[in-house]
């Protein structure tokens, strides 16, 4: 595989409408695109990192850093055999998993356009068809919350997530379960409480969720042990893996009862793989996460949403939720039975709207 040519872009693009964790809000994305050419094919990959450094330690202009002046050359410096070969160029680098993940993803998608194969298929993944759930942020007040989860349900959608924080919890609930006692719900507090909260937290039993995502902070393993010992809810980790090996320490210890695999958090497909399979082995169910993505990142989702582990609805919805006009075409789309059905054309399986990512692009670079 010789590469011989990479592009980075930065795109910005507006959401539809605000979303808003206990982070914050978000209303317009800052997005690093990675195209890698060579041998007659592209391939397109998608920096997950978001404005500020809240959810991690990177953002969108970090990740620009590490990218132009560590990964891609070190990226270039190295004989390539495959996507997969490519992760152990990027070993010295500590953290900025998003950034080395973007640029691994568009290996991947590029490797798959050279072999004539889907990415899905590369990958090992055996669905044809995913179940989609959305996420839903935190509302100016709990009626739009529910006016928002009929739409949603409306949709097909086959799981809701909503966001919570001290103050937003309990009393949210209590009013979505009144209206939808059979819904498939969660919630996701983006480590927005402590051990010292435990007693709260055990209210939300009541409400018979799928899972509550990341309740205590992403570094402390130990806590979440001792809360999911408290909980009859599952717990749910979500920033605290990083690694195949976190993922192991947390499932060893009782940390959580699932796992949510984000691609850029882990670094890329490869990573991503061995994760699903350590979870898989200890029968532990995993769904793939979101971070905002335009369509590239999405697609990349999708594939990796085909593994065999991945049997809960992901955070993997239509592009229309989030963007007036995406950057691919077709625009993903989800079925009435909350379905995406998977692209089988090689690589990822859509087209880049190259047109709609000049508009949008604000600066660029090449390699080398």
């Amino acid at each position: 595989m010789i590469i011989e040519r990479i592009t980075l872009r930065e795109i910005q693009i507006p959401l539809v409408s605000a979303f808003e964790t206990s982070f914050g809000a978000t209303i317009r994305r800052r997005i690093l695109l990675v195209e890698v050419l060579g041998e007659g094919a592209v391939g397109w990959g998608e920096v997950t990192a978001g404005e500020t450094p809240f959810y991690n330690e990177e953002n969108t202009d970090t990740a620009w850093i590490i990218l132009k002046d560590f990964a891609i050359p070190r990226l270039l410096d190295t004989p390539l055999i495959s996507a997969a070969a490519a992760t152990p160029c990027f070993q010295q680098i500590r953290g900025h998993h998003m950034a080395t993940g973007g640029l691994e993803a568009a290996l991947w998608d590029w490797e798959s356009r050279l072999s004539g194969r889907p990415l899905f298929d590369l990958l090992g993944g055996t669905r044809r068809e995913i179940p989609c759930g959305v996420s839903i942020g935190i509302q100016k007040s709990v009626e739009e919350l529910l006016r928002k989860i009929r739409v949603e349900v409306a949709a097909g959608y086959q799981r809701v997530k909503i966001k919570i924080k001290p103050g937003w919890d309990v009393d949210v609930l209590e009013r979505v379960r009144q209206e939808f006692p059979s819904l498939r719900l969660m919630a996701d507090a983006n480590g927005a409480y402590t051990l010292a909260d435990q007693e709260h937290l055990k209210l939300l039993d009541r409400f018979y969720l799928m899972m509550l995502e990341q309740p205590l902070a992403y570094d402390d393993l130990l806590d979440h042990a001792r809360l999911q010992q408290a909980l009859e809810t599952p717990i749910c980790l979500d920033e605290s893996i990083r690694t195949v090996r976190t993922a192991e320490q947390a499932m060893a210890i009782g940390a959580c009862r699932i796992v949510n695999i984000k691609l850029g958090r882990v670094g890329g497909h490869r990573n991503a793989r061995q994760i699903h399979d350590c979870c898989q082995e200890a029968n532990v169910p995993v769904w793939c996460g979101g971070m905002l993505e335009s369509g590239i990142g999405r697609a990349h989702n999708i594939a990796l949403s085909t593994l065999p582990n991945f049997v809960l609805p992901g955070d993997v919805s239509a592009s229309k939720r989030y963007w007036q006009q995406d950057i691919i075409t077709p625009e993903a789309e989800v079925t009435p039975q909350g379905t995406i059905l998977v692209p089988e054309s090689p690589g990822f399986g859509y087209k880049v709207n190259r047109e709609r990512i000049e508009q949008l692009t604000v600066r660029q670079e090449t390699f080398p």
